[in-house]
């Protein structure tokens, strides 16, 4: 039988599109610009949705819905993950893929942006019937995808495997002699699969790298920093593990299952391993206290680490937060409204499409490496993310500094203005 899956009928939110809008139109307005390209900017090139049936472990057959949304290819072929959750809608699929677009911008990296999923609770389903999904889904994607086209990496509940998967489907449409050209049709594969040695971290030591940056230009060390996370999924992880190693603490964590604290620091790594026995969860860990989640926000701390989904810090918990810095790594944690307060109390805010662009620097290394048949070992990989991030960061600094406004609005004018020199030398077709 045929049955629609129940994470469909979850209401969408469609607060991260008018966000990422607001944000554009803010920048837009700043460096003037110019309004035929404004119009272009403003809607994706293309958008994707595909209903597809796979036939689960008991012989059922669901119907999943995909997403995967193309929002600006002026720069290089779109870039950009593929998430699993029961939020995964075509407007968060356009804020995504808009968000993209600028962060690979900023990076400097020769990519446009692009987003997309499928809407689904990963933990209904088993290994195999995971493998299937994302299989068939692939399959749909057909050439809406490809090396030099569109190159998808992991996202929210998606991950190395999730991307061999992809790889394997997609080679697997090509002729022989076709198939080895294909490995880089995706990025964030497994190491042994034609991945980048670092890909895993890449985003987290990125996010550790815009906070050390920031510390640095406030004259002061790691050292003695406390800091809270909110998702401790793998940006979260990474990212307190490379504080925690510079003399940070770590004195509150919250994910989708609760909160904990401890004043006195909680061991980045013994959490983890505590974790991976929990069924991911942080919940019931001994060696902290369990709070409440409205409680969370407000821990005294040096930096929060907002590393979950869209939109958690808003009106509501803003005017409680203790920390001097946010730094995103998540995409579009930080609404409006909660920023425009934030800002008011002098709170400095490091942007997503600035703090997490790691990941995105990483897997550009990753097409690279496979596009030109070599193998970067981890450490070089690291030192070349994290030259380019600090470049990043000094010029959005720097910029910031220069016109007197924010960093994501300095952010945000750089990767616009990057874009809109490119149509102004190359012209509209035809």
């Amino acid at each position: 039988m045929i049955h629609v899956t129940e994470e469909q009928s979850v209401p969408a939110k469609h607060g991260l599109l008018e966000n990422v809008l607001q944000q554009f139109n803010h920048a837009a307005d700043q460096i003037k610009l110019n309004p035929n390209i404004r119009k272009i900017l403003e809607v994706p090139n293309t958008e994707i949705l595909i209903n597809f049936p796979v036939k689960m472990d008991n012989g059922d057959v669901e119907v999943f819905t995909g997403y995967r949304v193309q929002h600006n290819n002026a720069l290089g072929p779109y870039k950009g993950g593929l998430r699993y959750h029961p939020t995964v809608d075509i407007n968060a699929a356009r804020a995504l893929a808009m968000w993209m677009t600028w962060k690979t911008s900023l990076a400097g990296i020769p990519y446009g942006g692009a987003k997309g999923g499928i809407k689904l609770d990963p933990s209904k389903y088993s290994i195999s019937e995971l493998e299937r999904i994302t299989r068939r889904f692939t399959y749909a994607l057909g050439e809406n995808i490809g090396p030099e086209h569109d190159i998808p990496a992991p996202d929210v509940n998606t991950n190395p495997q999730t991307m061999a998967w992809i790889a394997d489907t997609y080679m697997s449409t090509k002729s022989t002699p076709e198939r080895s050209k294909n490995m880089h049709v995706v990025t964030g594969k497994p190491v042994g699969s034609g991945g980048l040695e670092g890909r895993d971290r890449s985003t987290g030591f990125g996010v550790y790298l815009m906070i050390r940056c920031w510390t640095e230009k406030m004259g002061e060390t790691l050292q003695g920093k406390k800091f809270i996370v909110q998702g401790f999924g793998n940006v979260g992880y990474w990212a307190s593990y490379f504080l925690m190693r510079e003399g940070a603490l770590m004195v509150g964590v919250q994910d989708a299952y609760g909160s904990i604290a401890n004043a006195e620091g909680i061991d980045v790594e013994k959490l983890f391993a505590y974790t991976q026995i929990n069924k991911g969860s942080i919940k019931d860990y001994a060696q902290a206290s369990s709070i409440e989640n409205e409680d969370f926000f407000e821990l005294d701390c040096d930096y929060f680490i907002p590393a979950a989904l869209g939109n958690q810090i808003t009106k509501d918990n803003a005017p409680h937060i203790k920390a001097r810095l946010i730094a995103e790594g998540a995409n579009g944690p930080t609404d409006k409204e909660g920023e425009r307060i934030l800002l008011d109390r002098n709170v400095t805010i490091i942007p997503d499409i600035l703090c997490n662009s790691g990941g995105v620097i990483g897997s550009y290394f990753e097409w690279l490496q496979n596009r030109n048949g070599e193998m970067w070992h981890l450490e070089e990989i690291l030192e070349r993310i994290e030259k380019k991030m600090r470049a990043n960061f000094d010029k959005v600094n720097d910029y910031a500094s220069e016109k007197n406004v924010d960093l994501r609005t300095a952010a945000f004018c750089i990767a616009i203005e990057r874009i809109e020199q490119a149509y102004i030398l190359r012209g509209i077709f035809p």
